[in-house]
Parts: C-alpha cells; sequence; structure tokens
C-alpha cells in the first residue's frame, strides 16, 4: 500500500480550506495577541485555526500523530505525523500584510509525503504528494530551467541570523554572484521557486512546521530542499538551502554553514 492517497491529500485540503476562512474573518479586525515564552506573537486566529485543523485531521485520521505549533505534539513517534503551522507569519497577520500561509504535512516514517500550503491573501493554494507532481491551484507547476548562478535569482529569508551566522561571507560571495537578489520571505519564495519564478532560497532560524510542507511541495516540482549544510530536512532543522536543483553543482562551491 502507497503511503500517501488521494484520501490523504482531500482532507489536508480541506482542512487547509477551512482555515482560510477563518484567517479572512480575523484579518485586519481587532483580536487580541498573546506572545508565547519565545517572545513570538500568538492570536485567537492561530488557536482557532489549529483546532479546526486538528479536528479534521483527527477525525478522518485517528491513529495519527500530531505535532502543531499552537496545541503541541501527540503521537510523535506514529508512524504517519501530522506537521501543523496554521498561520506561518503571525507577524504579518498581526501587523495586516499578507505574508502568511497555512502550513500542513504528512510525515510516513520520517519522510515528508504531502505538503498542502495555503495563502489565503494572495489566493494561492499548492499542494504536492509523493511521486505525484506540485500544484498550484490545481495547475502543475515546476522550477525553472535555469542552471547557471550568474542568471539565477536569488532569494533570502532571515536575514538577521544568517548575518550572525558562519556563512554569512560565503553567502555576500553568493549575492555577488547571481542575477538579482530579493528576500520575499516566510511560504512565498518557496511558491516562486516551485514555479519557476525564482532558483535559490536560503533562509534560517526556521522550524520544521515552517518548512515541512514546503519541502514536499518545491521537491516534487522538481527541486532540492535541504538545510543550508546540504543535510537532509528532519524535525530539529533550523536552516534551508532550496533550489531548482541544476544550479547545485556550482552553489556546492559556496560553504553557506
Amino acid at each position: 500500500m502507497t503511503s500517501v492517497t488521494d484520501r490523504h491529500l482531500d482532507i489536508a485540503l480541506e482542512a487547509a480550506t477551512k482555515a482560510a476562512s477563518i484567517i479572512k474573518q480575523y484579518f485586519n479586525q481587532d483580536f487580541e495577541v498573546q506572545l508565547k515564552a519565545d517572545e513570538s506573537p500568538v492570536t485567537q486566529a492561530d488557536i482557532e485555526c489549529e483546532h479546526a485543523i486538528k479536528g479534521i485531521l483527527q477525525s478522518a485520521f485517528p491513529d495519527y500523530g500530531f505535532f502543531g505549533e499552537e496545541t503541541g505534539t501527540q503521537g510523535l513517534e506514529s508512524e504517519y505525523l501530522w506537521l501543523v503551522d496554521p498561520i506561518d507569519g503571525t507577524k504579518s497577520f498581526v501587523r495586516g500584510y499578507p505574508f502568511f500561509s497555512t502550513q500542513i504535512a504528512l510525515m510516513h516514517q520520517g519522510e515528508i509525503v504531502l505538503g498542502v500550503s495555503s495563502a489565503p491573501l494572495f489566493d494561492e493554494l499548492a499542494w504536492a504528494t509523493k511521486g505525484k507532481g506540485a500544484f498550484l491551484n490545481k495547475e502543475p507547476i515546476a522550477v525553472s530551467d535555469i542552471s547557471s548562478i550568474d542568471q539565477a535569482t536569488l532569494s533570502l529569508g532571515n536575514v538577521a541570523t544568517l548575518a550572525g551566522g558562519p556563512g554569512w561571507d560565503e553567502t555576500g560571495r553568493l549575492i555577488r554572484s547571481v542575477n538579482r537578489i530579493r528576500g520575499y520571505g516566510d511560504f512565498y519564495h518557496y511558491h516562486l521557486l516551485a514555479s519557476g519564478k525564482i532558483d535559490i532560497v536560503i533562509e534560517s532560524d526556521v522550524n520544521i512546521l515552517d518548512i515541512a510542507a514546503l519541502t514536499c511541495i518545491v521537491s516534487e516540482a522538481g527541486g532540492s530542499f535541504t538545510q543550508l549544510d546540504g543535510a537532509p530536512i528532519g524535525l530539529e532543522s533550523t536552516s534551508v538551502m532550496a533550489t531548482n536543483r541544476r544550479v547545485l553543482q556550482e552553489l556546492s562551491g559556496f560553504q553557506l554553514s
């Protein structure tokens, strides 16, 4: 039996759609904002979205584990594990600009096999399942055919922590080598990468809930998605080097971590 099915995707999309409706009700309205232990904000919308997502996923798959940004974990060692960030980009949500999304991924025996990335204020819904390609608003997507660093567009995320890391000098050298620099951040530069509109994303200070779904989407679109040191993405990952795969050979000449 395959590790991921159409039913898994249908339920994840249902959960993302429900979260989008909640987000739209709260966006640019008055809502309570609290600070978590790490000083990051959390809102009523975050919590309500996660409860809604969790209810839908667990009703359909009661034996699966759940790892959520706001409601914690259960069954972390389960064969199947849902990974959920109800509003990735809460700071943007609080400030009233649209760079936030709902991220839902499914991990099977340590491998990410499904990803759904919903950005309701952009009207973008991306998804992928292992071996079946990647889609954006129901249309198939693929990474670019750019194969040279000097023609590539690079997007950087969490620049402050990149600047404080050991690879900053090499990152500067890469910046001087590419064709164009942007800093789209959050879900958006991964949607662009998977759609062939940019070619490299480098990011630090992330957690697995931020990137799990996007890992699957970029990979199924034909790209590569690893940590900055080239190691595979896992539950403890905190950095990203994602590419269209065609620039990897040149990119390997830069020590980014």
